[in-house]
């Protein structure tokens, strides 16, 4: 009988090296590699694209997540019979009054907080590190302080020298970049005029752009398409309004409970607080800072309080509030959602922080569900080879 003739992935040195799935798996590699250095090389020709999404990628964040927070709101009003664009229009004035009330009332308010709290800040950071040289003194630690030779009246000397150099410099550096200032100012306002113009759109075609998208798209892969969109909508739905309204609870309660113990800069504080929760785990330890600098300058027993305080605050909104508003909506692991907060402020700054966990929650639908359609395609090849094998076996 005629030998049959061995096969290029039948040889040994190939079997070796994990046979033809894992050649092919390294030739992919080698060629994703190739096309991201072509890319590289040629990345001069997507500088217009670049510049373009500079411009866009702000105002459509901001008009998403208002779109995701008004979204119930519209669907209750069209329950109500109302006409979509009248329940649009609507919303709109609804949104103005509360924004005119919130610049009208709130922020004078607000404003003179801040400005209090920005002149006397220097005065609560001084009698803070005073407190903390004169408890080194007279600590266990005391022997080792001294030989530091620490002084804090030249520390205190120092920081308005040190303050006026830092605004020299930035006010140079602003001077030599005033172009690049404007351009971001611009920019930046442009944005915030443009947000409505799409949301008011997002409102208004929102719930078809998902199939606008899908009939775009081959029909073989609709079906896996409209699996990822829902569950993607679903993840992101979810977060921004069980964030926004966990934060605005935090703000609420930190408000109340710090005019209860007579904390000074209550409502400036509490506004903090609800703006940096919007960050999981990171931001409560950024609410709490300028808070205990000037708890610890007042008095021990204003320290014990706000202790009290923070603590009841973080317990409500752990066991009570999170879990009834936000649930388990995202199953991500805290040590996950820490690291990827740390990897997105390293990559992206401050937008990054904010927008890291949806992110995230974003690739991992998609991750997930391009595993679930490779574990399929592959159990039913894996199948149709069992299938083959057992006839051959019933054949021989």
């Amino acid at each position: 009988m005629q030998q049959g003739k061995t096969s290029f992935f039948s040889t040994r040195f190939i079997q070796f090296l994990g046979g033809k799935n894992t050649l092919f798996l390294l030739i992919l590699l080698f060629l994703i590699g190739l096309i991201i250095w072509i890319f590289d090389v040629v990345s001069f020709v997507f500088y217009p694209l670049q510049v373009l999404l500079a411009n866009v990628v702000l105002p459509v964040i901001l008009a998403t997540i208002a779109y995701y927070l008004l979204r119930p709101l519209l669907r209750k009003l069209i329950q109500f019979k109302v006409p979509k664009i009248w329940a649009i229009i609507i919303i709109f004035l609804v949104l103005i009054g509360l924004i005119t009330l919130l610049i009208v009332l709130v922020f004078p308010f607000l404003k003179a907080q801040l400005t209090n709290l920005v002149q006397d800040f220097p005065e609560y950071f001084k009698q803070l590190v005073i407190s903390i040289d004169a408890f080194l003194r007279n600590s266990i630690f005391s022997s080792y302080y001294l030989n530091l030779e620490f002084d804090v009246n030249t520390l205190m000397e120092r920081i308005p020298e040190d303050i006026g150099n830092i605004l020299q410099e930035t006010v140079g550096g602003v001077a030599s970049g005033i172009g690049r200032v404007i351009s971001t100012l611009t920019g930046l306002i442009l944005a915030i005029v443009t947000v409505p113009f799409i949301l008011f759109y997002l409102l208004k075609d929102g719930e078809r752009l998902p199939q606008y998208i899908l009939n775009l798209l081959p029909p073989r892969i609709r079906e896996d398409t409209h699996q990822v969109m829902k569950e993607a909508d679903k993840q992101i739905s979810a977060y921004i309004q069980g964030q926004i309204l966990v934060s605005m609870c935090i703000g609420t309660m930190v408000f109340i409970g710090f005019l209860i113990i007579g904390m000074d800069y209550a409502l400036l504080l509490g506004v903090l607080a609800m703006i940096t929760s919007v960050v999981p785990y990171l931001g409560p330890i950024i609410a709490i800072a300028p808070a205990a600098v000037i708890a610890i300058v007042t008095s021990p027993f204003m320290l014990a309080k706000l202790a009290i305080v923070w603590t009841i605050v973080q317990l409500v909104e752990g066991k009570f509030i999170s879990p009834q508003i936000m649930g388990k909506s995202l199953h991500i692991h805290p040590i996950t959602i820490i690291f990827v907060l740390l990897t997105a402020g390293s990559l992206f700054g401050v937008p990054g922080v904010i927008l890291g966990i949806p992110g995230y929650a974003l690739l991992k639908v998609l991750v997930t569900h391009m595993y679930m359609l490779f574990k399929r395609r592959y159990n039913r090849h894996e199948t149709t080879l069992n299938n083959h094998f057992e006839s051959s076996k019933l054949e021989d």
